[in-house]
């Protein structure tokens, strides 16, 4: 154990998970910061937390704080991450990262001027069954990887006033929900050479369902599906020469998998067997990186985060969804995606 004191920057839903896995690791939690004091004050009874503040300002000012959690909505998270950066915080970013590439590299600038870990919460890509997917793939049992798919497919509020459908906090399927399959299949094939997307807007102008088709480096193919008002099999498939990987649902969070050979044997069968939801796996990663004197994650670096931001922001770009953080039409983020 490293003995990192984490700050928790805002208290919704996902910080809720997060903190509670943070306590099924037992890793320290030092703080957690609201602009409502009451929210604060309810969020440090529920774990214990020693410190509670109104401000975002004076969490990231306790000096007892080493690393802090960035769980605000999409559309504030670069401006909250480079806040704590810059008073000599670690920041773990929830995904999506920002609300656009030009976003994310700001905050990269910022960690990296100070010598921090700036990393992204992609919390799928540090789980037990993922990181021995990796292995597979390394050893060459799927042959060569020719293909993948992934949907991640929910039925969630439709009131337009959710954070999930309001355009002015980065609502939408695709950074909520899509940006897990795209991040996925960036992870096994690469980031994309060329992209190509479809959606449906809903009500408010926010994308309700998102389709993809990538190429990526040495020719693989990949598509994925994200939707915010219908419900799919939340499956995920690896298609390689020799073999495929079968993840069953639900394959962004701890689940089971199978390798099956192009003659039907199954080769392998996986089961995770993990404590909560395991969104600790990449608390304990960021603190070991911080340990062992590193400032990048080697399972998602912080250059290729950016770049799936350039790729979301081609995605939207293609859909015709922008947020006032992408500034004037005909700027940076209406330029053609270039891998």
């Amino acid at each position: 154990m490293t003995g990192l004191r984490w700050g928790i920057l805002a208290t919704g839903g996902i910080a809720h998970a997060f903190t509670s896995d943070l306590r099924t690791a037992g890793l320290t939690v030092q703080a957690v910061g609201s602009r409502r004091k009451e929210a604060a004050d309810a969020f440090a009874a529920s774990f214990e937390i020693p410190h509670a503040y109104g401000s975002y300002e004076q969490l990231v000012a306790d000096p007892d704080v080493d690393i802090v959690y960035v769980a605000t909505p999409h559309t504030l998270h670069a401006q909250d991450a480079i806040l704590a950066l810059e008073h000599g915080k670690h920041v773990l970013v929830e995904k999506a990262f920002t609300a656009n590439a030009r976003e994310a590299a700001a905050v990269r600038a910022a960690a990296t001027s100070r010598g921090l870990l700036a990393m992204e919460a992609m919390w799928t890509r540090y789980l037990p069954h993922m990181r021995r997917i990796h292995e597979l793939i390394d050893a060459g049992t799927l042959g060569e990887v020719r293909a993948m798919f992934a949907d991640h497919t929910q039925s969630l509020p439709t009131d337009p006033a959710h954070r999930l459908n309001a355009l002015e906090l980065g609502g939408g399927a695709l950074l909520d929900l899509g940006v897990y399959p795209i991040s996925f299949a960036c992870d096994v094939l690469g980031v994309p050479t060329t992209v190509t997307a479809q959606a449906r807007l809903g009500e408010t102008g926010a994308d309700t369902e998102v389709a993809t088709v990538f190429t990526h480096p040495g020719g693989a193919v990949s598509s994925t599906l994200s939707s915010s008002r219908a419900a799919g099999p939340n499956t995920a498939h690896i298609v390689g020469t020799e073999a495929r990987i079968d993840i069953d649902r639900v394959w962004y969070m701890p689940t089971s998998f199978r390798v099956t050979a192009t003659d039907g044997t199954v080769i392998e069968e996986f089961a995770s067997t993990v404590d909560g939801r395991g969104m600790q796996f990449q608390a304990l990663a960021a603190e070991q990186i911080i340990a062992d004197g590193g400032r990048d994650s080697g399972i998602l670096p912080l250059d290729e985060t950016v770049a799936i931001m350039a790729v979301l922001d081609e995605i939207r770009r293609q859909i015709g969804v922008r947020y006032d953080a992408d500034g004037p039409a005909d700027g940076p983020a209406d330029e053609p995606f270039e891998a």
